[in-house]
Protein backbone atom coordinates (compact mmCIF):
# COMPACT_ATOMS: atom_id res chain seq x y z
CA UNK A 1 0.00 0.00 0.00
CA UNK A 2 0.94 3.54 -0.90
CA UNK A 3 0.85 6.47 1.54
CA UNK A 4 0.22 9.38 -0.45
CA UNK A 5 -0.38 12.34 1.50
CA UNK A 6 -0.90 16.27 0.10
CA UNK A 7 0.24 18.89 2.56
CA UNK A 8 -2.40 21.68 3.05
CA UNK A 9 -4.02 23.94 5.95
CA UNK A 10 -7.86 23.02 6.78
CA UNK A 11 -10.52 25.86 6.62
CA UNK A 12 -12.32 27.61 3.62
CA UNK A 13 -9.99 30.69 4.70
CA UNK A 14 -6.92 28.30 3.17
CA UNK A 15 -8.81 26.91 -0.14
CA UNK A 16 -7.52 27.41 -3.15
CA UNK A 17 -4.35 28.83 -1.91
CA UNK A 18 -0.87 28.39 -2.76
CA UNK A 19 0.06 26.14 0.36
CA UNK A 20 -2.85 24.04 -0.41
CA UNK A 21 -1.49 22.75 -3.69
CA UNK A 22 -0.57 19.40 -2.19
CA UNK A 23 -4.27 19.35 -0.79
CA UNK A 24 -5.82 19.88 -4.41
CA UNK A 25 -3.13 17.22 -6.19
CA UNK A 26 -4.40 14.33 -3.97
CA UNK A 27 -8.54 15.49 -4.09
CA UNK A 28 -7.71 15.66 -8.06
CA UNK A 29 -6.17 11.91 -7.75
CA UNK A 30 -9.24 10.94 -5.70
CA UNK A 31 -11.65 12.67 -8.43
CA UNK A 32 -10.29 10.59 -11.18
CA UNK A 33 -10.53 6.84 -9.08
CA UNK A 34 -13.80 7.60 -7.18
CA UNK A 35 -11.44 7.41 -3.97
CA UNK A 36 -13.35 9.21 -1.16
CA UNK A 37 -11.79 11.38 1.07
CA UNK A 38 -14.36 10.97 3.86
CA UNK A 39 -12.32 8.75 6.33
CA UNK A 40 -10.88 10.03 9.56
CA UNK A 41 -7.63 9.07 11.08
CA UNK A 42 -4.87 10.67 12.84
CA UNK A 43 -6.51 13.93 12.33
CA UNK A 44 -6.85 13.55 8.55
CA UNK A 45 -9.06 13.11 5.81
CA UNK A 46 -8.33 9.73 4.28
CA UNK A 47 -9.62 7.94 1.46
CA UNK A 48 -8.36 4.49 0.49
CA UNK A 49 -8.61 2.44 -3.02
CA UNK A 50 -7.07 1.40 -5.74
CA UNK A 51 -5.08 3.28 -8.39
CA UNK A 52 -3.45 0.88 -11.32
CA UNK A 53 -2.74 -2.35 -9.25
CA UNK A 54 -1.48 -0.72 -6.31
CA UNK A 55 -3.73 0.06 -3.04
CA UNK A 56 -3.75 3.34 -2.02
CA UNK A 57 -4.46 5.48 1.61
CA UNK A 58 -4.53 9.10 -0.33
CA UNK A 59 -4.23 11.95 2.64
CA UNK A 60 -5.31 15.28 3.84
CA UNK A 61 -3.51 16.16 7.33
CA UNK A 62 -5.63 18.27 9.03
CA UNK A 63 -3.51 19.38 11.47
CA UNK A 64 -2.16 22.44 9.71
CA UNK A 65 0.85 22.53 7.63
CA UNK A 66 3.14 23.24 10.38
CA UNK A 67 2.26 19.84 12.41
CA UNK A 68 1.67 17.78 9.25
CA UNK A 69 4.03 14.80 10.53
CA UNK A 70 2.39 14.08 14.05
CA UNK A 71 -0.84 13.06 10.69
CA UNK A 72 1.92 11.68 8.88
CA UNK A 73 3.88 9.87 11.78
CA UNK A 74 0.75 8.41 13.07
CA UNK A 75 -0.75 6.89 9.60
CA UNK A 76 2.86 5.74 8.57
CA UNK A 77 2.59 3.56 12.05
CA UNK A 78 -1.03 2.96 11.73
CA UNK A 79 -0.63 1.19 7.73
CA UNK A 80 3.06 -0.08 9.08
CA UNK A 81 4.42 1.67 5.87
CA UNK A 82 8.15 2.27 5.72
CA UNK A 83 8.56 5.70 4.23
CA UNK A 84 11.33 5.07 2.11
CA UNK A 85 9.51 2.22 0.07
CA UNK A 86 5.59 3.26 0.38
CA UNK A 87 5.12 6.93 1.54
CA UNK A 88 4.48 9.90 -0.86
CA UNK A 89 4.30 13.39 0.16
CA UNK A 90 3.13 16.13 -1.98
CA UNK A 91 3.79 20.01 -1.10
CA UNK A 92 3.99 23.46 -2.84
CA UNK A 93 7.39 24.58 -3.11
CA UNK A 94 8.43 28.12 -3.73
CA UNK A 95 12.10 27.33 -5.33
CA UNK A 96 10.04 25.69 -8.32
CA UNK A 97 8.65 27.97 -10.95
CA UNK A 98 4.74 28.12 -10.93
CA UNK A 99 3.45 25.40 -13.53
CA UNK A 100 6.30 22.50 -12.68
CA UNK A 101 7.31 20.42 -10.61
CA UNK A 102 9.84 17.88 -9.76
CA UNK A 103 10.03 14.69 -7.97
CA UNK A 104 12.94 13.74 -5.69
CA UNK A 105 13.59 10.42 -3.45
CA UNK A 106 14.82 12.38 -0.55
CA UNK A 107 16.38 15.34 0.82
CA UNK A 108 15.97 18.16 3.70
CA UNK A 109 12.57 19.90 4.55
CA UNK A 110 14.05 23.56 3.63
CA UNK A 111 12.32 26.44 4.61
CA UNK A 112 8.75 24.06 4.57
CA UNK A 113 7.20 23.94 7.93
CA UNK A 114 4.98 20.93 6.76
CA UNK A 115 8.10 18.87 5.42
CA UNK A 116 10.26 19.69 8.36
CA UNK A 117 7.28 18.65 10.68
CA UNK A 118 7.48 15.34 8.72
CA UNK A 119 10.80 14.67 8.40
CA UNK A 120 11.64 15.76 12.31
CA UNK A 121 8.64 13.10 13.62
CA UNK A 122 9.58 9.96 11.06
CA UNK A 123 13.62 10.71 12.09
CA UNK A 124 13.90 10.58 8.62
CA UNK A 125 14.45 12.51 5.21
CA UNK A 126 14.39 8.97 2.79
CA UNK A 127 10.88 9.44 1.21
CA UNK A 128 9.77 9.96 -1.71
CA UNK A 129 7.67 13.73 -2.48
CA UNK A 130 6.47 15.85 -5.30
CA UNK A 131 7.09 19.31 -4.71
CA UNK A 132 4.97 21.55 -6.64
CA UNK A 133 6.00 24.72 -8.12
CA UNK A 134 4.07 27.81 -6.82
CA UNK A 135 7.30 30.39 -7.99
CA UNK A 136 8.39 32.93 -6.00
CA UNK A 137 6.38 35.69 -4.12
CA UNK A 138 6.17 38.89 -6.05
CA UNK A 139 8.54 42.06 -5.05
CA UNK A 140 9.09 42.27 -1.67
CA UNK A 141 5.67 40.34 -0.80
CA UNK A 142 6.34 38.50 2.49
CA UNK A 143 6.48 34.45 1.83
CA UNK A 144 4.08 33.59 4.59
CA UNK A 145 1.64 36.08 2.98
CA UNK A 146 2.55 34.47 -0.43
CA UNK A 147 1.99 31.31 0.40
CA UNK A 148 -1.16 31.80 1.72
CA UNK A 149 -2.46 33.82 -1.18
CA UNK A 150 -5.13 32.61 -3.57
CA UNK A 151 -4.40 32.10 -7.57
CA UNK A 152 -4.98 34.81 -9.52
CA UNK A 153 -7.53 34.58 -12.22
CA UNK A 154 -4.54 35.16 -15.32
CA UNK A 155 -2.86 31.74 -13.24
CA UNK A 156 -6.52 29.47 -12.87
CA UNK A 157 -6.01 27.80 -16.41
CA UNK A 158 -2.13 27.00 -16.35
CA UNK A 159 -2.79 26.00 -12.42
CA UNK A 160 -5.65 23.28 -13.82
CA UNK A 161 -3.26 21.95 -16.25
CA UNK A 162 -0.76 21.21 -13.19
CA UNK A 163 -3.31 19.79 -10.78
CA UNK A 164 -3.82 16.90 -14.10
CA UNK A 165 -0.08 16.52 -15.01
CA UNK A 166 0.36 16.38 -11.13
CA UNK A 167 -2.18 13.40 -10.75
CA UNK A 168 -0.68 12.10 -14.06
CA UNK A 169 2.29 11.81 -12.71
CA UNK A 170 1.81 10.20 -9.58
CA UNK A 171 -0.22 7.81 -11.27
CA UNK A 172 2.97 6.91 -13.36
CA UNK A 173 4.93 7.03 -10.02
CA UNK A 174 2.19 4.83 -9.14
CA UNK A 175 1.72 1.96 -11.88
CA UNK A 176 5.38 1.77 -12.97
CA UNK A 177 8.28 3.63 -11.18
CA UNK A 178 9.33 6.54 -9.00
CA UNK A 179 12.47 6.66 -11.68
CA UNK A 180 10.20 6.07 -14.57
CA UNK A 181 7.72 9.26 -13.36
CA UNK A 182 11.17 11.53 -12.62
CA UNK A 183 12.66 11.02 -16.22
CA UNK A 184 9.17 11.90 -17.10
CA UNK A 185 8.39 14.84 -15.35
CA UNK A 186 11.46 16.32 -13.66
CA UNK A 187 13.14 18.90 -15.73
CA UNK A 188 16.06 18.48 -17.20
Amino acid sequence: MWLIVGLGNPGSQYVRTRHNIGFEVVATLAERHQIALRGKRANSLIGEGRIGEQRVALVQPQTYMNLSGQAVAALCNWYKIEPARALLVVYDDMDIPFGRMRFRERGSGGTHNGMRSIIGQLGANAFPRLRVGIGQSPGKMDAAAYVLSRFSQEEQPQLSELLERSADALELMLCESLTTAMNRYNPT
